[in-house]
């Protein structure tokens, strides 16, 4: 049974799926056999699969998978904790899996910070914006600013804990999350941006700095916005209207005049 069990869980993780979601077929070609053959030796059902991946340390699922459980207990007690105060063994209580579950799906905690990240980090919206850009560098500043803005305060809030680990710890998990999603960051600015460049409506900066100019003015307000919205009140605008004020910033800033 133990060969049984490796061809499920390397099937499963092949698939980004837990074991009861991958066909018994699937299972059956990792191991070298026939379904017919798999199943003769499974007394006729897969329960029996399941039940020995079970006592072999690993959650066989069922349930929404492992991998989608996790991602969202991980990002849950990331907005909970920061990204210090998570551990595999919180996730795994949380996201009701075993250790061994989330070492076969994520190999390791930065694997399962990696996959939080990606989906709810600005990384996605920058990405679909890319694909289907808006034709005028106006509407392109004000969709770059909303997609970061939605990624700072959307919840779970996981961007917020992402900097504050960066600031605190340059050489801890968020600056390796940073260092490998920086060049499809910086390709998604690069599609949006350098068009406008080459037109001669945005000045000829690097894109990182393109870049910075956008995000760090919007990043402080949105970071401080917690600590001015009590002794401010009324007199903050609506983050809808700092949203256009930092996009006219913006402009002013970095977009060529017109002639």
């Amino acid at each position: 049974m133990k060969d049984l069990v490796a061809a499920a869980l390397v099937a499963a993780k092949e698939r980004g799926r837990d074991v009861a979601d991958v066909p018994l077929t699937a299972i059956a070609a990792t191991a070298g056999i026939s379904r017919s053959t798999l199943l003769r030796r499974l007394g006729g059902s897969r329960a029996a699969l399941d039940e020995a991946v079970r006592r072999a340390g690993v959650d066989p699922g069922g349930r929404p998978p492992v991998r989608e459980r996790a991602i969202e207990a991980a990002a849950r007690l990331v907005a909970e904790r920061g990204l210090a105060g998570v551990t595999l063994d919180a996730v795994a209580v949380r996201a009701d899996c075993s250790l061994p579950s989330l070492h076969t799906v994520f190999e390791g905690r930065d694997g399962l910070l990696a996959a939080v990240f990606e989906r709810y980090s600005a990384l996605p919206g920058l990405e679909a914006l890319a694909a289907d850009p808006p034709e005028r560098l106006e509407d392109t500043v004000r969709a770059l600013h909303a997609a970061f803005v939605a990624a700072f305060v959307d919840e779970p809030r996981i961007v917020p804990a992402v900097f504050a680990d960066l600031l605190g710890r340059p050489d801890g998990p968020a600056s390796r999350l940073m260092t490998a999603n920086l060049p499809r960051l910086l390709d998604g600015f690069d599609r949006l941006l350098l068009p406008h460049v080459r037109a001669g409506r945005l000045r000829p900066l690097p894109t990182a700095l393109l870049a910075q100019l956008l995000i760090g003015p919007l990043l402080n307000h949105v970071l401080m916005r917690p600590v001015l919205e009590p002794v401010l009140g009324a007199g903050l605008p609506s983050m809808d209207e700092a949203v256009e004020i930092f996009a006219e910033a913006y402009l002013r800033a970095v977009a060529v005049p017109a002639a």
